[in-house]
């Protein structure tokens, strides 16, 4: 699969919003951001955690300094946040209880760490899609996972599916300006989603929560904007390209209906 690839390449950080800015100015392992307490608040109770793209640590140093969980990798691959989590971890006197480890992926994760839950977030989906690809031979398949995806929810969605992951719950928050998905999943054998339940969300389509609404109200506007564009543009705009928004577009129609 291509996302092989490119997980040999540099990381892929998210272009959109700098959640590491965000994170810097306002947080600290005491207080974790709206975002991270959503999904700190899926990590079961008692879990060995793995938090790959552990940035500075705040999400398993606050589980572990609340007693919420029972051991801890940090994972990260840029030198910068490694050191960041190591010292968050160090100030904390976590050093017996979390491991820190520069790793690229789940190449964090190691046979004896036994770890019952995996958190990714603040990354595209697809880069955690290929995170995971990549590293599929690290999952044990009982683990939970815990995605917080920048965009890309899609094919993340699609990948959960083709590997037998069925998604437990999914959530969307508004923070500073800017849509957040928590889905999480766990392995269960064959499972089928339609199209419109990988773009959308199966259990966001069906709980229809105000903020997905919303959400999926100004993500309409933006395609009819890109089709006036599409139908003005000098040069031909492939049709397969037209073709595809006009679909989502219909889709999004249907389900605010």
């Amino acid at each position: 699969m291509h996302g092989v690839t490119r997980q040999n390449r540099a990381p892929i950080r998210p272009k959109v919003p700098d959640i590491r800015g965000e994170k810097e100015l306002q947080l600290n392992e005491q207080t974790l951001s709206q975002r991270l307490e959503r999904v700190a608040a899926h990590v079961p109770a008692g879990a060995r955690l793995a938090d790959i793209g552990s940035d500075h640590g705040y999400l398993p140093v606050a589980l572990m300094r609340r007693g919420a969980i029972a051991a801890a990798v940090a994972g990260e691959v840029a030198l910068t946040p490694f050191h960041s989590a190591e010292r968050t971890v160090r100030e904390n006197g976590l050093d017996q209880r979390i491991i820190v480890r520069l790793a690229n992926g789940l190449a964090a994760i190691e046979p004896g760490d036994g770890v019952t839950a995996i958190t990714i977030c603040g990354m595209g989906g697809e880069t955690i899609r290929d995170i995971l690809d990549s590293g599929k031979a690290r999952l044990s398949g009982q683990e939970r996972l815990i995605l917080q995806p920048n965009g890309g929810e899609q094919p993340l969605r699609q990948w959960l599916m083709e590997n037998g992951y069925c998604i437990l719950c999914e959530e969307l928050l508004r923070e500073n300006r800017f849509d957040y998905e928590i889905i999480v999943a766990e392995r269960a054998g064959p499972v089928m989603y339609t199209a419109e339940e990988l773009y959308f969300g199966p259990l966001q389509m069906q709980a229809r929560s105000p903020a997905f609404l919303i959400k999926w109200q100004r993500i309409l506007r933006e395609k009819q904007k890109t089709l006036t564009q599409f139908a003005r543009a000098r040069q031909a705009v492939p049709e397969e390209k037209v073709q595809d928004v006009v679909r989502q577009a219909r889709w999004i129609t249907e389900l605010l209906a």
